[in-house]
């Protein structure tokens, strides 16, 4: 028998109105309907009804997990310093790791991810190739110093994630644990109802080869995709590439230089001499590891620094501030151009191509040239794509326009080689008797992030609206007040639970039915049932909270229906 959970002992507290510092729907949602609460900035309690939806999320992920054999294990959240410094990651996770010092002055951090821990205990337990495949994983809580917590649980310094990871003695094993998790990951997305995308990454700080991130497209997303309407390309904006053909340095006139004063950015620029932006060429100049690199890109075009530090990992990114220009003749200050800077790495986006022509600072105080050649007049000494994407951009893949849209990121494989494996020296005796070098997975879902990302693409105007598999019930059973209705709806439960149905049921005595029938929709549970105006004829009102169709039924009919 199910369990029948009376509204008058819930700990359930509703709110009329959207809290004050709330911005996304979730966010006001979840704390109207009493899932969550604050307790400092990203940091929240889960209350009696959000427990159950991330538990009922937990179970799907955990059997999902089980179904290709992964093995859960729990490791502790306070790990020691060694391991992460051991992979740089000490230093890499910057200000977002979460360090501490116990009594003793011994170094700690608070878990964001746990590759290094992983390791080494594959290392302690897998000595033999006979040891393996093997994948673990475990649903724990983790932490990241985020700058600007927001979002409510979207994005908070404190939440909850199946991490997983698989261990083999071959790259073709390595692809097929991937492709194992990768399955199981559309399921487990489908089972839990969210609208979600595949689409290629960047492997970021985690390092690797093959990435692939699963995104809920949700207008409270913080990511960024495009996607192409021709053909089945998706990516994240950071891993989009562009390919350019090289043009005929010949076509083009010496190096010219302009009398242009007041005209430090694009826009004066490009008004001044009457040309588009598109050909101009912009150069940021930023330091990497405290080098001053220039950043070449077309002068309508926007660099993306979250790209370039990608692209640059783990080395520092950082712009340059007034007090680098000190000392250095050769970078004049909004009058910057590639060509005849001393000691300064280019980089360029690969839509500057060889052989194209750009109108560029002249190095010189209000001067700026035309027919600087790429590959001609400089040198680029890296190309990276770079640039802000646009909507519009041609599809790697085809060429047609990509389209653009935001998402919230609930999930993201790693193909990560042998870059843990060798900072540790992981080693199983292969079938020849020799040591063969483990190979490694990484695998993440974020499922404190689901039930948030959940109720953004669930909800309506009235309030959230939960999938069945993950709801905190079943079945809303409401008394509209009246001793004879309360009755009812108390048999009721009672009869639905005996089904192996959960129930919620709101017998809350002082508590006026359209209060009732209000908290109902807010919390959202699948099917509302109203013991109402003809319970003394044993008749009951079965609504749909997603499609909002109702129907009077004798209970044993509505009870008969929702058991299905």
């Amino acid at each position: 028998m199910a369990q029948v959970q009376r509204m008058s002992r819930l700990m359930v507290k509703t709110l009329r109105d959207d809290p004050a510092d709330a911005e996304t729907l979730s966010h006001k949602l979840l704390m109207r309907a009493g899932y969550v609460r604050r307790n400092a900035a990203g940091i929240w309690s889960w209350l009696p009804l959000g427990k159950k939806v991330l538990e009922n999320v937990t179970r799907v992920v955990r059997e999902e997990m089980d179904a290709i054999g992964g093995q859960e294990v729990l490791l502790p959240a306070l790990l020691p310093k060694e391991p992460y410094e051991a992979t740089g990651r000490w230093e890499e996770y910057g200000a977002e790791l979460f360090r501490l010092k116990d009594r003793k002055g011994a170094d700690y951090l608070l878990g964001p991810t746990h590759e290094e821990i992983f390791t080494q205990l594959v290392k302690d337990q897998c000595t033999s190739y006979k040891d393996l495949p093997v994948i673990l994983y475990q649903i724990q809580t983790k932490y990241r110093d985020e700058a600007r917590p927001r979002s409510g649980i979207l994005r908070g310094r404190e939440f909850q994630m199946k991490d997983s990871y698989s261990f083999d003695t071959t790259d073709e094993g390595l692809a097929e644990s991937y492709a194992l998790h990768r399955e199981a990951y559309i399921k487990i997305f489908r089972r839990l109802g969210l609208d979600h995308r595949i689409v290629s990454a960047v492997s970021g700080a985690m390092g690797g080869s093959a990435s692939e991130e699963f995104l809920a497209p949700a207008a409270a997303g913080e990511d960024t995709f495009v996607h192409c309407p021709s053909c089945d390309y998706a990516a994240n904006t950071e891993a989009v590439t562009f390919v350019a053909e090289p043009a005929d340095a010949g076509a083009h006139g010496p190096v010219e230089e302009l009398d242009t004063p007041d005209t430090p950015t694009i826009e004066t620029l490009a008004q001044h001499l009457g040309v588009p932006a598109s050909a101009t060429l912009k150069n940021l100049l930023v330091k990497v590891d405290g080098e001053i690199v220039a950043v070449a890109v077309p002068g309508d075009r926007e660099v993306d620094l979250g790209k370039l530090a990608d692209h640059l990992a783990p080395a520092e990114v950082e712009l340059v501030t007034a007090e680098d220009f000190t000392g250095r003749p050769d970078l004049v200050r909004g009058y910057v151009g590639p060509q005849g800077l001393e000691k300064v790495r280019c980089i360029a986006d690969p839509r500057v191509a060889p052989g194209t022509a750009w109108v560029t600072g002249a190095n010189k105080p209000d001067t700026h040239a035309r027919n600087v050649v790429a590959g001609r007049d400089f040198v680029v000494d890296e190309y990276l794509d770079v640039v802000v994407v646009e909507d519009g951009d041609p599809c790697p893949t085809c060429g047609a326009g990509l389209k653009l849209d935001r998402a919230i990121e609930i999930g993201h494989i790693f193909q990560l080689g042998r870059k843990y494996a060798d900072a540790f020296q992981l080693d199983v005796l292969g079938q020849n008797g020799k040591p063969v070098r483990v190979t490694m997975g990484s695998y993440g879902i974020g499922v404190s992030r689901a039930v948030a990302a959940l109720a953004e693409q669930t909800a309506d105007d009235k309030g959230l609206c939960w999938p069945r598999e993950i709801a905190p019930a079943d079945v809303h059973v409401v008394a509209a007040g009246k001793a004879l209705q309360t009755e009812l709806a108390l048999d009721v439960a009672d009869q639905l639970a005996a089904a192996g149905l959960r129930v919620l049921v709101d017998e809350r005595p002082g508590v006026s039915p359209g209060v009732k029938f209000t908290d109902a929709e807010l919390i959202g549970v699948p099917h509302i049932l109203v013991a109402g105006r003809r319970a003394g004829e044993g008749v009951v009102e079965l609504k749909d909270r997603r499609t909002g169709e109702r129907e009077e039924l004798p209970v044993a009919e509505a009870v008969a229906r929702l058991r299905g």
